[in-house]
């Protein structure tokens, strides 16, 4: 696909909502998406055609349902780069109404990246892990000797090096900086929600910081999220 392709794929804005919505790394289905981006569902499977046939999106058929997901890690972080720079250097917009602030100001606080910890949760963890020593970046992002022994204390699986980076930054839309990406930065996050440390808010993408979680971050990272 050519970059001008690639371009008027995501230039649609039916297109470009339903990737922003599939980023939670979960998959929905095509009546879903309809409803969370307010388009008729023949609107929807139509643009959900287009962003499969492009690549974008991936889709399963259980039945008579078909599930659509972000196609993979390089999709997610292609999506959300675009949405920080966008946003960047303008205004944000109005929200629209109470219930528009009510979940913009919890996407804030944390959601998820695809499959990883993003907002203020997720740059307050990031910079805990940078700050502790556990991280480095003095030759790229790398995760150190203490880091690793931390990992195993924690029951966490530092995931060995394949085809996705173990490490990566991924510029936080809202907070303007760094979050952590990368397989770790996933599975960090499949153990909060393991452990009951967050859960999600409702179908999209926002998270709540559990008490549990409030607990377990302060004490192993000196993070307060709540």
């Amino acid at each position: 696909m050519s970059l001008a392709q690639l371009a008027g794929l995501l230039a649609e804005p039916t297109r470009a909502a339903i990737c922003l919505a599939l980023i939670d790394g979960r998959s929905w289905t095509a009546g879903e998406l309809a409803r969370y981006v307010g388009v008729a569902p023949s609107t929807a499977s139509e643009q959900l055609t287009r962003l499969i046939e492009g690549g974008l999106l991936a889709e399963e058929r259980q039945g008579r349902h078909r599930y659509v997901r972000i196609a993979g890690p390089a999709v997610a972080t292609l999506v959300e780069d675009l949405a920080s720079f966008a946003e960047g250097g303008t205004a944000p917009a109005r929200p629209g109404g109470l219930r528009e602030a009510t979940r913009r100001g919890a996407e804030a606080r944390a959601r998820t990246c695809y499959d990883h910890l993003a907002g203020q949760l997720g740059v307050a963890v990031t910079e805990a892990l940078l700050c502790r020593g556990l991280l480095s970046e003095e030759d790229g992002l790398t995760v150190t000797e203490s880091g690793r022994g931390w990992l195993a204390e924690q029951r966490i699986d530092l995931p060995a090096r394949g085809s996705r980076p173990v490490v990566r930054n991924c510029l936080d839309w809202t907070e303007r900086r760094n979050h952590l990406g990368g397989a770790l930065g996933a599975a960090l996050c499949r153990a909060a929600f393991d452990r009951s440390w967050v859960e999600r808010i409702g179908t999209g993408r926002a998270l709540r910081v559990t008490p549990a979680g409030q607990q377990a971050f302060h004490d192993l990272l000196g993070v307060r999220a709540g």
